[in-house]
């Protein structure tokens, strides 16, 4: 069974096509990174106009990529939330179309459980229930007690800031560009031992994340406020290593806590190399970490998820609608 993923739920345009749920046939993305670096961040305006101009040329490369043609697809999946509204429209209109078109079933992705699904592209290991599956993007920190396909328990998530999002801030901060996560990460890797030790937020519920004390402490520094700032890559390792510290130390309790088999670590920030090294150094569990190319939006990691979405009847009508706010669990 063939399935067109399709993602636009912020500033990547991606399609990919997977075959039952697990190979891998193609996976193409527009990046729009060039676009939104002078503005410091995403603007959602440009990301839609941009989405419009790319989605049919980047569904074309798709398809010729996997050797596939439109007659041969059994389904479209499709993000319809959680994302920016306008661009979020452009891919659920685009694969309603689609579906509408070739007569195909339409079939509605959360796009965080899609991140989680990048765990098994061409990776012919089975899950294992219960996964405790920590969740870390741009926009998301959150920790879930994924029972089987479908069925899912939040436990935690960030009171503010996602842990993404306090990358980029930081990043702006220390003058890195955007975005930035990967420019903290390549900084931080070439600084030199320091004793610079950031707060971690002391929170209520045992799984959540605070990252919004730790963006201005940084600021406080950077500024001079707190004596001579030390160097910028010194900064920046001490910021990543208590964002990681914070991440791991809590999805670790809790995947004891419920019992987990194993941990999956997904999103954006998943590509950070300091966490996927203490994280897989700290668990006493399997832990199961998509290629970076994975972590990051791909259209890919929708087709993934549809395929078992389609398999329980998750079949939506034409008149679904964007859901910005969506959550999981």
């Amino acid at each position: 069974m063939k399935l067109l993923g399709i993602e636009t739920s912020c500033d990547e345009t991606a399609v990919a096509v997977v075959e039952d749920g697990r190979r891998l046939l193609a996976n193409v993305v527009a990046s729009q990174v060039a676009l939104h670096a002078e503005y410091g961040g995403v603007v959602p305006e440009l990301a839609s106009r941009q989405h419009v101009q790319a989605i049919i040329p980047v569904l074309e490369r798709a398809l010729a990529g996997a050797s596939c043609r439109l007659e041969e697809l059994d389904a479209v999946a499709v993000t319809y939330g959680p994302g920016l509204a306008g661009a979020l429209l452009v891919g659920l209109n685009f694969a309603k179309a689609l579906a509408y078109a070739r007569g195909l079933p339409l079939v509605p992705v959360n796009h965080l459980e899609g991140h989680l699904y990048a765990a098994w592209l061409d990776n012919d290991r089975a899950p294992r229930f219960p996964a405790l599956v920590l969740i870390v993007s741009g926009g998301h920190s959150d920790v879930v007690l994924m029972a089987g396909h479908g069925r899912y328990q939040r436990l935690g998530q960030t009171v503010d800031d996602a842990a993404g999002e306090a990358f980029d801030k930081v990043a702006r901060l220390l003058g890195l560009g955007f975005p930035g996560g990967p420019a903290i990460d390549r900084l931080a890797a070439a600084a030199a031992p320091t004793p610079l030790r950031l707060p971690r937020a002391r929170l209520d519920g045992p799984y959540d994340f605070s990252f919004s004390g730790l963006k201005t402490k940084v600021q406080r520094i950077v500024r001079g406020e707190e004596g001579e700032p030390p160097p910028a890559a010194a900064i920046a390792a001490a910021f990543q290593e208590s964002v990681v510290d914070s991440l791991v130390t809590r999805a670790v309790q809790a995947a004891r806590d419920h019992g987990a088999r194993e941990i999956i670590l997904a999103g954006g920030v998943a590509a950070n190399s300091l966490l996927r090294a203490v994280l897989a150094e700290r668990s006493p569990l399997p832990v199961i970490v998509p290629p970076p190319d994975l972590c990051t939006d791909n259209g890919a990691m929708i087709a993934a998820c549809g395929y078992y979405r389609l398999q329980a009847g998750a079949v939506a009508a034409l008149d679904l609608d964007v859901q910005p706010g969506l959550h999981i669990g």
